[in-house]
């Protein structure tokens, strides 16, 4: 984990690559799982026989449980001293290039974009991401992920 003590530090590794998440499985349950809550219960997720005849030859995660991953894998990546809140603001240019396989590995690769100091204790970020598959040959997917950070105006005295 990479640690910066403030967000000043932080807006000032704007090019840099901010580190690497572990590796995350990508269980069938964990497939199952996020099927329900989103009701994306499409057989090529959750059937594997029926899945092991089509086009992936097997079962896959969905792209965007992958996705979903993010935000916890940047909080075991970097942390920020005085950081009391994160919010997500989207995302853009969100591509999948590989589909991931049940019980698969992800992790994700995190560069620094763009960082804007933003009134009342905020950072406008812009993190550059790649989602890599264990012994893939090339990337689940890339985005560009948008978030707010906060440091309460107290730590912004200190």
């Amino acid at each position: 984990m990479r640690i910066f003590s403030s967000a000043t530090e932080l807006r000032a590794a704007v090019g840099q690559r901010l580190g690497v998440s572990a590796w995350h499985t990508v269980s069938a349950q964990r497939i199952a799982d996020f099927a329900e809550v989103t009701e994306d219960r499409q057989w090529i997720h959750l059937h594997p026989e029926r899945a092991s005849e089509g086009m992936f030859g097997g079962p896959i995660a969905h792209g965007f449980l992958t996705v979903s991953l993010l935000p916890a894998q940047l909080m075991e990546t970097i942390h920020v001293d005085g950081v009391d809140l994160v919010i997500n603001k989207g995302m853009d240019r969100l591509r999948f290039h590989r589909p991931v396989p049940v019980g698969a590995r992800v992790r994700a690769v995190f560069e620094l974009l763009a960082a804007t100091e933003r009134p009342l204790g905020f950072t406008d970020l812009q993190l550059g991401v790649t989602g890599e598959i264990d012994g893939g040959p090339e990337a689940a997917f890339t985005t560009r992920m948008r978030m707010l950070l906060h440091v309460p105006e107290p730590a912004l005295a200190g």
